[in-house]
């Protein structure tokens, strides 16, 4: 039986939500986002204008395994919200929706990933020895990069 995961976080950054929804929907933020210890870079020609539909293909190293990630943007509602989803990659199964709301003059800014791992009982195995904690690690980084490009958030 295949199990998935969840992985939930929500910031508040101290910007409009239109400010910051742009920011997260120009890909090549997504390198400032990303820790450098996966060796992230965006093949897909930029700029990449984003909407539904839209695929675009990066490579990420880890452990010093290059491997390529192709994500499809299955949603796409400015400013409210975006999905994407892994079409070929690590994962079995990778769902990524990004949410933000108006909160006063800031924006609350909620990530729901759902994922599932394959190989099995290995994968849930490397889940609770590995994944878990790398994906927490790669959230945390993106939190602390959010707060550098928007001062004041928390």
């Amino acid at each position: 039986m295949v199990k998935r995961y969840r992985l939930e976080r929500e910031q508040l950054i101290a910007a409009p939500r239109p400010q910051v929804f742009e920011f997260f929907a120009k890909a090549e933020n997504l390198e400032r986002l990303t820790p450098p210890f996966l060796r992230f870079a965006i093949l897909t020609p930029l700029p990449i204008e984003m909407k539904r539909g839209r695929f675009i293909e990066y490579r990420i190293g880890l452990g010093g395994v290059p491997m390529t990630w192709l994500t499809e943007i299955s949603d796409w509602q400015p400013p409210r919200l975006f999905v994407d989803e892994q079409l070929r990659g690590p994962y079995r199964y990778w769902h990524h929706t990004h949410e933000f709301r108006e909160v006063g003059g800031s924006t609350s800014m909620h990530d729901l990933v759902e994922y599932e791992l394959p190989l099995g009982a290995l994968g849930q195995l490397a889940h609770a020895v590995l994944v878990h904690k790398l994906l927490g690690r790669i959230f945390d980084y993106r939190e602390q990069a959010v707060r550098a490009a928007f001062p004041g958030a928390r």
